[in-house]
């Protein structure tokens, strides 16, 4: 099953976050933060159709977006966030 985000939203996917502190600590799942860093997977038709915001992001970019946002939902067993296109903060080159 595919999710086409409508309008101005997007769909993103968490990128795994790192088990281990610089010093190599392993942590619990209870000590680990959730990231805030995502893989777009899809944008909606409102980013496409307008020329200023169509290339400020595209799927396949990895994205900061802010802490409590989204609504998540769960496709085909995989975990995906649906986000506005204003609660992205940046993208990472």
């Amino acid at each position: 099953m595919t999710v086409k985000p409508l309008g101005e939203r997007v769909v993103i996917k968490m990128v795994e976050a790192e088990e281990k502190t610089k010093s190599g600590i392993v942590l619990p799942g209870t000590a680990k933060e959730k990231p805030q860093v995502a893989e777009v997977l899809a944008v909606g038709a409102g980013i496409t159709a307008d020329e200023k915001k169509k290339d400020e992001i595209k799927v396949g970019d990895k994205v900061i977006f802010s802490k409590f946002a989204g609504t998540e939902v769960k496709v085909d067993g995989e975990e995906l966030i649906i986000i506005k296109l204003s609660d992205v903060l940046a993208v990472i080159e």
